[in-house]
This record gives structure tokens, C-alpha cells and sequence, in this order.
């Protein structure tokens, strides 16, 4: 498995036949690198998976869509949304159950967040905020959070789907913030790498995970840090 992060949310994940985008908010991303273009990064992408309709994540998707006609996995009113913006090709689906998509399968689980996008002057309701799990085949399962609070079902999610790849929310404000975090992983999960996301992006949230691998304390040599536009093979 190859993983991309490109800022905030923003991932790409390599496995074998499907190259995936999760949250692609790539325009109007602070943290976007300049060296990379939209173009460049939808390249070959065959899939996108949202978790949420908030801007910050939902991003550059319809235009990555509909350039590529690459599969829209999302819950059903995202799917729904998108359909009236005129993508082709989803996958509506829910918490609770599992879609095979031929190459890997995709989950959605529970988040404490919100979910809308804004649009003529007001919030557009776009279903429940989720977490997304992505099983390949001889791959480690991985399991991106989403926007999250820490929840006690985290224990669920570890028990039924025993992720061992984490991205994590630590940047504060509208996600857990660094030590909350870092209780999440310790008490709730057993993951062999964790990455840190959504911080950095704006100057209201944490700049930095420092606080985050501090609070890990033992588990702080599973972190990997990415600068964004890097990529690391797991």
C-alpha cells in the first residue's frame, strides 16, 4: 500500500488495481503543495471516498469525478448531491454495512462531527458525518476517522475491523485535538502505523503534531509524520 497525504484530510491510497482519493480538498487548501496540481493528483484515481459534506473534505471531488469517472463512494445523500452536480458513476451506502468494490472493500463507521456543505446562503444537510475503513487484499486494514470526537464505540470499530493503519484527526477546535487523540489511539486501537491529519491547514487549529507524539509517549515510534505532497509505502 502507497499513501499520499496532501494536507487537512486529503489522502490518496495505492493498493493493488485501485488508486483512491478520500476527502480531496485540494483547491483553496493552504497546505496544498504548489509543486502538485489537481490535474496531477487525479491521475490515474479510479476511486473517491468522502466522509463528510463539509467543504474542507468534500473539496475538488465533483471535478475529480466527472474528469475521471472514477467511483463516488460516500454515504447516501452525498451520492444523491453529487448525482444533481452531475456525477455518474456512486456507490451510495451507510454506517453499518460493507461494499465490495472489486478491489477493496469500504466500510463507513460512526463520527461525532457534523455533515453540510454551504450553498446559497445556507447549510445543505448531506447525511451523517463518517469514519471510512478500506480493506484490500494482503493489506493491512486501514481506517481514516474522518472529523471525530473520541467515542467509547472506537472499541467496536477495533474489535470488528481490528485496523492497523490509523489517520487521525489531531488539529483541535472541530476535531479532537492533540491528547484527546492520542487517548483514542492508546486506549482503543492497535495500530502499527498512525498518521496525523487535519492540523495545519488554518491558523485556527493546531499548527503542529507535537502535542499529539508527545501524549503518545511509548506509541509515539508508530507516528509518521508527512509533509504535504509525501509519500509513504506501508
Amino acid at each position: 500500500m502507497k499513501l499520499t497525504w496532501y494536507g487537512h484530510s486529503a489522502f490518496k491510497v495505492e493498493v493493488d488495481g485501485a488508486s483512491i482519493l478520500i476527502d480531496p480538498f485540494l483547491t483553496g487548501n493552504p497546505s496544498f503543495p504548489e509543486t502538485h496540481s489537481v490535474d496531477q493528483v487525479c491521475e490515474g484515481v479510479n476511486h473517491v471516498i468522502l466522509t463528510h459534506g463539509h467543504d474542507d473534505h468534500i473539496g475538488d471531488a465533483v471535478e475529480i469525478l466527472k474528469k475521471t469517472g472514477a467511483l463516488l463512494t460516500t454515504n447516501f445523500e452525498i451520492c444523491m448531491w453529487a448525482g444533481r452536480q452531475g456525477v455518474e458513476n456512486i456507490n451510495p451506502m451507510n454506517s453499518g454495512g460493507m461494499v465490495d468494490t472489486g478491489k477493496f472493500k469500504v466500510a463507513l463507521t460512526s463520527a461525532l462531527h457534523s455533515s453540510s456543505k454551504q450553498g446559497d446562503g445556507e447549510a445543505i444537510y448531506l447525511g451523517n458525518p463518517h469514519g471510512v475503513i478500506i480493506e484490500a487484499p494482503d493489506e493491512p486494514v486501514l481506517y481514516h476517522m474522518g472529523d471525530t470526537d473520541i467515542f467509547s464505540d472506537m472499541s467496536l470499530i477495533n474489535e470488528i475491523y481490528q485496523p492497523k493503519i490509523g489517520l487521525v484527526p489531531i488539529g483541535d477546535r472541530f476535531t479532537m485535538g492533540g491528547k484527546v487523540a492520542a487517548m483514542a489511539c492508546k486506549r482503543f486501537f492497535e495500530f502499527d502505523t498512525i498518521v496525523p491529519c487535519h492540523y495545519g491547514t488554518f491558523p485556527i487549529i493546531d499548527q503542529t503534531a507535537e502535542t499529539f507524539v508527545s501524549a503518545l509517549g511509548a506509541d509515539s515510534g508508530k507516528v509518521r509524520c508527512m509533509e504535504p505532497g509525501s509519500g509513504i509505502s506501508i
